[in-house]
């Protein structure tokens, strides 16, 4: 389970304005193999944390390249998943290093969208010069992906913006800081929105969520109904913050749980100019 707020305005008209602004929690169980995120791939282009899980390594859920590609995946909640059904993490993995643009490859992927447990999938093409392009496309959803208008939007373990509780109340907290964004150094902008992915605040109740997950989510409702998810052996493993500035400046944070200790914790920026 994963939550993911983003932000984005392809023209921004102050130069101070970031062109996206993006902040995210990957939910794991703590014993699932995974590296952090580091470059990888052909000339070292793409950076993203990666899952090391036996039959699904090289997967993701979130990662960027230098040319300007940028994925994140959500599971969909449901009850009953299908063992044999593909690994999720492979469709990040393969836009990230397809030359294949977001609106075509989403439109390629839908059309194999049976083969998967239910997910939900953002792709961007990121250009200075183009402008920027980001889609989505849900398998439990709309049969055909949709280009995304500029704005603020919201993605959990349900289709894009649908508002369950902690949903609602996370994008609040996250347009709070964003609406900061432009007066903040950009250090202080990263721990505000790191705060925002840190509160363990149950949003109850919801009848959204018992509705979507019925008898499988009730044992660990009351944790799992935060934008921060902390459950015995399972929970919130990984935020991300991602910020790409009016000249294609990337800045990517991501804050990492260590030895499956959620009081353990490491920080690591990379920086990029997007070559696109």
């Amino acid at each position: 389970m994963c939550i993911i707020f983003f932000k984005f305005d392809p023209r921004p008209v102050s130069k101070n304005a970031y062109r996206l602004i993006l902040a995210a929690n990957r939910d794991e169980f703590y014993h699932r193999p995974s590296k952090v995120a580091d470059f990888w791939g052909n000339n070292n282009e793409v950076l993203s944390g990666l899952d090391m899980e036996e039959g699904k390594e090289g997967g993701t859920w979130l990662g960027i390249s230098t040319r300007g590609k940028l994925a994140a995946l959500t599971n969909y909640l449901q009850p009953r998943q299908d063992q044999d059904a593909r690994g999720r993490g492979e469709l990040v993995t393969h836009f990230l290093t397809t030359d294949m643009d977001s609106l075509s490859y989403l439109k390629k992927v839908s059309a194999e969208g049976h083969l998967y447990n239910g997910f939900n999938l953002i792709a961007a093409d990121l250009s200075t010069e183009k402008g920027d392009v980001i889609c989505y496309y849900g398998n439990r959803g709309e049969p055909e992906p949709v280009v995304l208008a500029p704005g603020t939007y919201g993605l959990s373990n349900a289709l894009l913006e649908t508002p369950w509780k902690k949903l609602c109340f996370g994008k609040q907290l996250f347009l709070e800081a964003v609406e900061r964004s432009q007066a903040l150094p950009k250090d202080v902008l990263i721990a505000q929105l790191l705060r925002v992915l840190n509160n363990d605040e149950a949003q109850l109740p919801d009848p959204a969520i018992e509705d979507q997950g019925r008898e499988y989510v009730q044992p660990f409702l009351s944790k799992y109904a935060a934008v921060c998810v902390r459950c015995p052996g399972y929970g919130t493993r990984t935020n991300t913050i991602i910020l790409v500035d009016a000249d294609g400046h990337v800045t990517f944070t991501e804050r990492s749980m260590l030895d499956k200790d959620p009081s353990c914790w490491e920080t690591s920026t990379h920086e990029f100019k997007l070559q696109s």
